[in-house]
């Protein structure tokens, strides 16, 4: 009686195992190549969730700006006459 367990006892396929690890291979390809584009979506919607952030900050500034610019115009309207 051997010592080998029956699992190790017959032949192995090579061919079965090359596929296999082929598969593998291109599955986690294809997984490299979604996380890549997942990403770059993210750093794209990062950049436009920035842009959004700094144009709510800055829309106040550009209302009292243009308040004090028409003030401005309407006053020296007024007393340009």
């Amino acid at each position: 009686m051997s010592d080998i367990p029956d699992r190790f006892r017959d032949p192995l396929d090579l061919r079965a195992i090359i596929a296999k690890i082929d598969r593998d291979r291109a599955e986690d390809q294809k997984l490299q190549e979604e996380t890549k584009k997942f990403v770059a979506e993210q750093r794209k919607l990062i950049a436009e969730a920035s842009k959004l952030d700094r144009d709510r900050w800055l829309a106040p500034f550009v209302i009292v700006a243009s308040l004090l610019g028409a003030v401005v115009v309407a006053l020296i309207g007024h007393f340009w006459k």
